[in-house]
């Protein structure tokens, strides 16, 4: 039995031909569905034709498993920005990220106009402290043109032994010339959760979703709740700026922790009976207490779900700048010892119904950063609605969806207005009170 994997990430057969028999007493002329199957038969013999060609007069003996392989990618990539084809080696990487530990710089990357842009560095990674920031767009590898190769592959050149060096050819906007970022590789522990105490409120970072993210909340929660009384407890912020994803169950998991009821999302593919609804269990670890969601330009996919699903139920106030807008699930299919694709699968909603496809999630209150003038200009990302190739909402899109949204956090929790704000707002409300839900939010419960 094949197993699936649903994630929510900013992402065949290798090595083997496939063969397709058609049976001629099988065809109907005059049938359309018929019509189909023989269009489908001549385009798959197209490809056979320009693969046999390219076997026997390219300058080069080239390699039957690399010629297969470029073509399913192709075929993937040509569909939308995360879709695509994982070989062994990529499919166990990712096996290894999502269970929080890996080896490589600490950065997490999409591909754009041929050449890997950084969507944000891991914190606390070797590629944060070299300095990389989200936007940065990086065209070579060692010196190596990165244009040309696969998401996949620019990946694997960026993974590599502990302690071996890799230089990053980086062009930066506002840069008058491209940087020169040499970065010593090191084993990535993601500590997805982190936590600290601001006087009266509790403070949960939530850098990406991967299966130690929910036991991470919980433990946050719990010491937070020990070194703060109850009593003087105002609430928690909830920062979810510059988290990429990750993991689905994950992004429901921490949803739920807030929740006693009620719908976390849905994800609807191209049937209907596909449709598949995730509620919450009761059962709220925060006991009740005001929850600020911190979201920007950077926040995308699982923590998407997560400012969704809180923001419909009313249970949490979203602050900061729109998010990334990737509102699609892409569904992990494994293929034995060939590796596995990445196949966008499905849209997800909001509780109340909310594509976020290209769209985002807009905060209840937009509060910006102040950017240094070094760093202004290169602090903001179109998100989705900015990629190539990009699935478009069912609901359309609209001008704000593709303006440029702000990404920049401080370094210095003093300068950062978000928090602040924040932590404002939190000490201004009554002790011991909750958000009220909405009873005319038309939330299914």
């Amino acid at each position: 039995m094949i197993r699936k994997v649903s994630l929510l990430m900013v992402g065949a057969l290798l090595g083997a031909a496939v063969a397709v028999t058609l049976s001629p007493t099988r065809i109907v002329f005059g049938s359309s569905a018929n019509a189909a199957a023989s269009d489908t038969y001549r385009q798959l013999q197209l490809f056979g034709d320009v693969f046999e060609r390219v076997r026997s007069d390219y300058v080069e003996v080239p390699e039957d498993t690399k010629l297969v392989e470029s073509a399913i990618n192709g075929m993937l990539t040509a569909l939308d920005p995360h879709s695509s084809y994982l070989s062994p080696k990529s499919f166990k990487d990712m096996q290894v990220q999502t269970r929080g530990e890996f080896g490589g710089l600490g950065i997490e990357v999409t591909m754009e106009d041929g050449v890997v842009k950084v969507v944000a560095p891991i914190d606390g990674t070797p590629a944060h402290k070299a300095g990389i920031l989200a936007n940065d767009l990086i065209t070579h590898l060692d010196g190596e043109q990165v244009r040309g190769l696969t998401l996949a592959q620019a990946v694997e050149k960026m993974r590599g032994p502990v302690n071996t060096d890799l230089t990053l050819t980086v062009i930066r906007k506002g840069a008058t010339e491209p940087l020169k970022i040499t970065i010593t590789r090191d084993i990535i522990r993601i500590r997805s959760v982190r936590s600290r105490v601001e006087d009266d409120t509790g403070y949960i970072r939530i850098t990406q979703f991967n299966e130690q993210t929910f036991d991470g909340l919980r433990e946050a929660i719990d010491e937070i709740s020990k070194d703060v009384p109850e009593d003087k407890l105002k609430g928690f912020v909830v920062d979810l700026r510059n988290n990429p994803g990750g993991l689905l169950d994950q992004a429901i998991a921490v949803s739920d922790s807030f929740l006693d009821r009620g719908e976390i999302v849905s994800t609807r593919g191209r049937n209907a009976e596909e449709t598949r609804r995730y509620n919450a269990r009761s059962g709220d670890l925060a006991k009740g207490k005001p929850v600020i969601v911190l979201i920007n330009g950077g926040s995308a996919s699982a923590s998407e779900i997560v400012a969704g699903a809180l923001q419909d139920h009313r249970r949490a106030t979203v602050l900061g700048t729109r998010s990334f807008g990737k509102g699609s699930v892409q569904t992990i299919i494994p293929l034995g010892s060939n590796g596995a694709i990445r196949l966008t699968t499905a849209r997800y909603y909001t509780p109340a119904g909310r594509s976020i496809q290209a769209k985002g999630i807009d905060p209840d209150i937009e509060i910006l950063q102040e950017v240094p003038d070094e760093l202004k200009g290169r602090t903001e990302t179109k998100g989705e609605a900015g990629l190539r190739g990009h699935l478009t909402s069912e609901e359309g899109e609209d001008k704000e969806a593709v303006a440029a949204s702000q990404a920049y956090v401080p370094p210095d929790p003093k300068d950062d207005a978000q928090l602040s704000y924040a932590l404002e707002l939190l000490r201004g409300l009554q002790q011991n009170s909750a958000f009220p839900p909405d009873p005319n939010a038309g939330i299914p419960n």
